[in-house]
């Protein structure tokens, strides 16, 4: 299933989510600028390389990596893929938190997505890069937040494509299950044998994404005003 939108109205203009939208596809256009060898030096250089991370942890150079390789992409399918994704359904996750506490969001879930790779693959020497970890932890928030909500998906039937308003969470359940079903796969192999793909970080990012929104629908639960009289 490929989302195509959400019928989920915002109150605001996701600005942040904009930005981040902006800030992404800059940076893979200046990458497209670059030779193989500057590209692979760019990479090597700003992208989290978890061997070298490990090494020197407390290395301000290494902690901004952490960072910076939220805004490295390896390819048009994959900036295309986690710009679709945070398009769909940043603009309401940043709708509930407000542009600050959704930026606080997004790079506390990158982090968490960083630290659950590092955590499976060990001192490996190939680069993480992407913005996909941190896009999982706004999918985990919006199931949380927006479960019943509308979206727009292609859904291939063998030969045949149709268009289907599916629940967001079947669509972002789908999604999740694909990455513990692959990240499973994946134990034991090393970088190059799961294609690439770092599915451990998806699943960090996704998981601290739907506790955060836990605690916030149960913080909004508990502050909504309740009745305590009788009727008159």
């Amino acid at each position: 299933m490929i989302p195509i939108r959400d019928e989920n109205p915002t109150r605001k203009v996701a600005w942040v989510t904009a930005l981040l939208l902006i800030a992404n596809i800059a940076v893979f256009v200046y990458e497209s600028t670059l030779t193989p060898s500057g590209l692979e030096a760019f990479v090597t250089q700003w992208g989290l390389v978890p061997s070298r991370f490990l090494a020197d942890p407390f290395s301000p150079a290494q902690i901004a990596t952490v960072f910076t390789s939220m805004f490295l992409h390896a390819g048009w399918l994959h900036v295309i893929g986690n710009m679709l994704y945070l398009w769909i359904f940043g603009n309401n996750v940043e709708d509930r938190l407000g542009p600050i506490g959704f930026i606080a969001f997004y790079l506390a879930t990158g982090v968490a997505a960083a630290a659950a790779q590092i955590a499976t693959t060990g001192a490996t020497s190939v680069p993480t890069v992407g913005a996909s970890g941190a896009i999982a932890g706004v999918l985990g928030a919006y199931v949380v937040l927006f479960p019943g909500a509308a979206v727009l998906t292609i859904v291939p039937i063998f030969f045949f494509i149709e268009i289907a308003r599916v629940p967001a969470f079947l669509v972002i359940g789908f999604w999740f299950l694909l990455q513990v079903g692959n990240g499973v796969a994946s134990l034991g192999a090393d970088v190059a044998q799961t294609g690439g793909v770092a599915w451990f970080a998806h699943i960090g990012g996704f998981v601290l994404g739907v506790l955060i929104a836990l605690v916030i629908a149960a913080h909004d639960s508990m502050s909504r005003p309740r009745y305590r009289g009788g009727w008159r």
